[in-house]
């Protein structure tokens, strides 16, 4: 939305943030520009942890934030893993930015969206808090809930189940070790309803839903 300054027509989106507007200073010729600046809360973790079930569940009973799917904006060029996939969350945060000044925050749901990967973002700053929630259970039960899935996902695949199974691992060996911290939510015997009422209660704890 105000990457581009009105006043002097220069593309910055490193704008300064001054929070007493909050405003956004544009760097080039001092422009203010009076914005929305609210929390993000992001969904994290495996595939097969839960996070499109209870994105599913929720969607229609939570008015106060817009939740999206992450994937919605996934593209083959987007698959930089040596720079933390920076163009993809870039993107993904200059769009919750701008429909964050409908006065409503986004919950994104995404795999790979924690602290490493959102943090750095220049768009990061646009957002008065970042919070994490990861969905994590027993290796065994991811495993399973994979290898049940329909065949042309490619989700039984030993390769993707090994690389699912090591991002669980990370997430319970890091989560308290992050800036910010991430959150666990074990879906490990839990059902989709449940989890969904846990990360909802998450959701309200955290942007007042």
């Amino acid at each position: 939305m105000f990457n581009i300054c009105q006043r002097c027509g220069q593309y910055r989106a490193d704008k300064e943030i001054d929070p007493s507007g909050p405003y956004a200073v544009c760097p080039e010729c001092g422009e203010r520009y009076a914005f929305q600046m609210l929390p993000l809360p992001l969904i994290c973790g495996p595939s097969g942890g839960g996070k499109s079930a209870v994105l599913r569940t929720l969607l229609g009973k939570v008015e106060s934030a817009v939740l999206l799917e992450g994937d919605l904006l996934w593209h083959p060029e987007f698959n930089r893993p040596e720079d933390s996939y920076r163009d993809f969350y870039e993107t993904w945060l200059r769009l919750a930015k701008n429909i964050n000044q409908s006065g409503r925050p986004v919950a994104l749901f995404n795999a790979g969206a924690i602290p490493p990967n959102v943090e750095p973002c220049v768009e990061r700053r646009y957002f008065s808090k970042t919070h994490y929630l990861a969905l994590v259970c027993d290796d065994a039960v991811l495993e399973m809930r994979l290898k049940a899935r329909p065949s042309w996902r490619a989700s039984g695949d030993r390769e993707f189940i090994e690389a699912q199974v090591k991002f669980n691992q990370w997430l319970k060996d890091n989560a308290a070790a992050t800036e910010p911290a991430i959150d666990l939510l074990d879906t490990t015997t839990a059902g989709e309803a449940e989890t969904a009422a846990a990360a909802a209660r998450w959701l309200q704890a955290h942007i007042g839903l």
